[in-house]
């Protein structure tokens, strides 16, 4: 495996222009593979992508199959892609590497680490990592550096966006979470246990052109005594055994015993948050037989202080678990290989009782002052908005609002029901009446939720004309229902929808 790139400004700058000439931005390389070829290489399947750049003689062609696809190119196609920077440059910046050919025969080079496009919606980036199994055909090393992948996605779609003075990066990697923080933090701390890892961020930042602060440490050592507004990090969080036949790499496993991991990020997370400070990170926890998820979080959590909201996407049996993982470690099913691993994380779940495990989105909160924190635990395994960040702030500040106000206060606003929610109603064939009424949300989480006529005939006039106490006392005598019994029945549900976000407060 080859040493990682060099951080140099001025190279770096000429890296970029030519980059961006070459067009080798996301929407660049969509078009230049196709649909088909670009699904397959996301599936890892790099087939498709290498018969539609055979031969090919454009440069964002060319860079695909160097960088992205890891076959050779000529010398000569390289200099005519990367003008600007030539050969010579990507050489010192440790991007390739020249393969002298014989007398009659043109110089190659080959790809020394994986450099491919990223973007938001105002930015065009471009990731350097350590070349893939798919470029390089043979197993990972310990300390390969993962580029973009599908976690690292996902909290960059649940992550926040609002202005910070600063911001910490636990476990930075080759520093994409970086990229975004950078954006709208005042500054920004990214930490990692591997030094190839902060090698591989240090190149990122200064190809984007943005300013990172790296340290060496494990969890919050490098960054004892020193408070943050906001902490993300994408942890080597995958449940891996101590004991048998099993690969280590240092991108997904931590070197602790089961989830000890996340736990450990949950309990002292909240000494570097600032008050109103935000954690954010992706976990798997184990749950022990006889045991729910819900309990699990109630143990971690209990003397935090913390605010929490945790969605849990995924469960797995062991089983499943061990299967994904162990294809993860580039074993195939049915060989010895694959079997010892299989077993060893069935032996190891088994050694402490383990019935599933939970894999989701946590999101953390150092409350301001004195009071009770808010927990909230959600199971939501369905298609969620992208980016998700709006709807986490929305209902951070939500929830926290109604930890800090009463019922008689939540009454006294005039709620409106979002502009993305829909009711259905639905009857049985020859009924007069409906059986069941559904609200449902269209954006964010995509809630369905379901109401009784009361519930119903309350959010059927939420349209921010009248406080959710007069709605209430209306309804009641209209209903010839008691005033109070009707507020002990709703007032709860509003509170849910409220926190949920399908209520809102009226703009203004």
């Amino acid at each position: 495996m080859s040493a990682p790139p060099v951080t140099d400004p001025t190279l770096a700058r000429r890296l970029r222009g030519d980059l961006l000439a070459a067009g080798l931005t996301v929407d660049g390389v969509a078009a230049r593979l196709g649909s088909l070829a670009s699904a397959a290489l996301q599936r890892e399947q790099p087939l498709p992508a290498l018969v539609v750049t055979d031969g090919a003689t454009d440069v964002s062609g060319i860079l695909l199959r160097l960088f992205t696809l890891g076959r050779p190119v000529p010398a000569s196609a390289l200099a005519e892609a990367l003008p600007g920077l030539g050969v010579d440059g990507a050489v010192e910046l440790g991007l390739v590497r020249v393969l002298h050919a014989g007398r009659e025969q043109e110089e190659l080079v080959e790809a020394c680490c994986d450099l491919r496009p990223y973007a938001d919606d105002t930015h065009d980036w471009w990731v350097a990592s350590d070349l893939s199994e798919v470029a390089t055909r043979e197993t990972l090393a310990p300390d390969h550096v993962l580029g973009v992948g599908g976690a690292s996605r996902t909290l960059a779609s649940w992550t926040i966006r609002r202005p910070v003075r600063r911001a910490l990066d636990l476990g930075v990697g080759c520093g994409v979470q970086a990229l975004h923080l950078a954006d709208h933090c005042g500054s920004v701390v990214g930490t990692d246990v591997s030094e190839r890892a902060l090698a591989f961020a240090s190149f990122n930042a200064e190809l984007a052109g943005v300013r990172l602060e790296l340290r060496r440490g494990d969890l919050f050592e490098p960054v004892a005594g020193e408070r943050f507004d906001l902490v993300v990090s994408n942890p080597p969080f995958v449940i891996t055994p101590r004991d048998g036949d099993v690969p280590r790499y240092e991108y997904r496993d931590a070197g602790r015993s089961g989830d000890a991991l996340v736990h450990s990020l949950v309990r002292l997370v909240g000494e570097v948050l600032e008050p109103g400070g935000v954690a954010q990170f992706l976990g798997n926890w184990e749950v022990p037989v006889g045991r729910t998820w819900h309990d699990v979080w109630a143990r971690w959590l209990g003397g935090t202080g913390l605010d929490a909201w945790v969605v849990q996407r995924e469960v797995q049996d062991p089983a499943e678990y061990a299967e994904l993982w162990a294809r993860d470690g580039g074993t195939v099913p049915g060989t010895p290989a694959h079997d010892r691993m299989y077993a060893a994380w069935l032996r190891d779940f088994a050694s402490r009782g383990v019935e599933s495990v939970g894999f989701g989105i946590v999101t953390l909160q150092r409350p301001r002052g004195q009071r009770t924190p808010w927990v909230a635990l959600e199971e939501i395994r369905g298609p969620v908005a992208t980016p998700m960040g709006p709807t986490v702030e929305a209902g951070l500040l939500a929830r926290t609002w109604l930890a800090e106000h009463t019922d008689e206060q939540v009454l006294s606003v005039a709620w409106t029901c979002a502009a993305d929610v829909t009711e259905e109603r639905h009857a049985r064939p020859g009924d007069r009446d409906h059986c069941v009424i559904v609200f449902r949300q269209a954006g964010g989480l995509r809630r369905v939720v379901s109401a009784d006529t009361l519930l119903a005939g309350y959010l059927g006039v939420a349209d921010g004309s009248l406080t959710a106490g007069a709605a209430l006392a209306a309804l009641a005598g209209v209903l010839g229902l008691d005033a109070v019994d009707v507020r002990v029945r709703v007032v709860p549900r509003i509170r849910e929808l409220v926190a949920g976000g399908l209520l809102v407060r009226p703009a203004g």
